[in-house]
């Protein structure tokens, strides 16, 4: 905690704002979200393709409108859309709470979306920006820390505020936001962008999209690094069914365990693994470690069957060790992927480019979900846990082939990617 406080300090006042804004946009957002389905299914009695469109409108609407979000941020400023972000969410989980038919609550989630679409590569941009070259991958790694406190702390406030109402849950969260917008209007500082064009609004955004286009580099890395989002996202799905293969009605209570032991596991690892990294490893070594530890993170879960007290304490321990590595390994990667991906923008455009990244790792994860479902479904239980195994490793060596053939070193007239 220590260390963390002295390294948080040694950054600008701005840089230490966007840190505490990440935990609270967290704070906000996962206090509800994990209870949003319930609340639909059996607080208003919606039926199960219904839960599933109000949910599916929000993710839809974020990762489809990350490219608007991040490009929008380079033409008129990150703080701009950090604030309009802020705005439309603290509409958005006001709006949940009080609306109770269906096309409300699809514009409400798709309101949710757009917002989270806004702000994100916003933030990252601006948080590269103000950090600098020399202290962007220490600026990520605190950054990750505040952002797993907000995922760990959320739903625990969450909770405890369903003892008095779903809508006390979502005044709550409306609350947060619009207090973040508040405070940033009066204390982020402004930087305009320093590369807008002269020209037609929509010529230069076409003109930017197509060098995103033609960054092969960018793209190419983009592509290696997909499958990071589809390990890290079985946190949520494929860690639950094997929950649910173990324990049935207990399910809940394992989820949530397991839940808190990934943010945990990330909360104490991030700074000791990133100054690890710092010291032995290139920056695309270290992503290289951490895909190959996400996709080993599947591994003891290729044991069992199960049986007895025994046997479901080993289903625990299981689970339990895969989502500490899987922790790990994203803690380990994630500060020189962010810095990674600046690099290869050229230190401009920085926002779309992380808007591109984001929408390319929806797609994947979209696309990884549907995949790992139907591996549950074909009654091979050891399937699901090899494939995302092979994923980690085949991604692990499509980094480490990126970084032989010289296509991770920073554009022509930009300093090569070190640590």
């Amino acid at each position: 905690m220590k260390a963390l406080r002295a390294q948080v300090a040694s950054f600008d006042p701005s840089v230490r704002l966007l840190m505490a804004n990440q935990f609270a946009i967290n704070l906000g957002f996962y206090m509800l979200m994990p209870y949003l389905a319930d609340h639909l299914a059996h607080g208003l009695g919606f039926a199960a393709w219904a839960v599933g469109l109000v949910l599916g409108v929000r993710n839809l609407s974020q990762q489809g409108m990350f490219l608007i979000g991040g490009t929008l941020a380079d033409r008129y400023g990150c703080k701009p859309m950090i604030l309009a972000g802020c705005g439309l969410r603290t509409i958005a989980f006001a709006l949940l709470g009080v609306v109770q038919s269906l096309p409300a609550l699809i514009v409400a989630s798709a309101l949710t979306g757009l917002a989270g679409a806004l702000f994100n590569p916003a933030v990252r941009a601006y948080l590269a920006a103000e950090a600098g070259e020399e202290r962007r991958v220490e600026a990520f790694a605190a950054f990750n820390v505040f952002y797993q406190a907000g995922i760990l702390i959320g739903p625990l406030a969450g909770l405890a505020l369903l003892t008095w109402d779903f809508r006390a849950v979502c005044a709550a969260s409306a609350v947060i936001f619009g207090a973040l917008a508040l405070l940033q209007a009066r204390a982020l500082p402004a930087r305009p962008p320093s590369d807008r064009s002269a020209e037609p609004a929509w010529r230069a955004v076409l003109a930017d999209w197509r060098s995103i286009a033609a960054n092969r580099p960018f793209l190419l890395f983009a592509v290696a690094m997909s499958g990071s989002y589809v390990l890290a996202f079985q946190v949520y799905l494929a860690l639950p069914l094997r929950a649910r293969e173990l324990f049935g009605p207990q399910t809940g209570l394992v989820t949530g365990a397991v839940f808190a032991v990934s943010a945990l596991a990330a909360l104490s690892g991030q700074l000791k693994l990133t100054a690890w990294a710092k010291r032995t490893l290139s920056g695309p070594r270290a992503i290289v470690w951490g895909l190959a530890v996400m996709g080993a993170a599947f591994l003891p879960l290729l044991a069992g069957p199960y049986n007895g007290a025994l046997g479901l304490a080993a289903g625990v321990a299981g689970l339990t060790l895969c989502a500490a590595l899987l922790a790990w390994g994203g803690a380990l990667l994630y500060p020189f992927e962010m810095d990674t991906v600046v690099r290869l923008a050229g230190d401009r455009l920085v926002a779309t480019y992380y808007g591109a990244y984001n929408t390319a790792s929806g797609i994947a994860i979209a696309a990884g979900n549907l995949a790992v479902g139907a591996m549950f479904d074909t009654g091979l239980p050891w399937l699901p846990w090899v494939v995302l195994a092979a994923t980690g490793a085949g991604c692990a060596g499509a980094v480490a082939a990126l970084e032989r053939g010289g296509h991770l070193r920073a554009p022509a007239g930009k300093p090569a990617l070190t640590s």
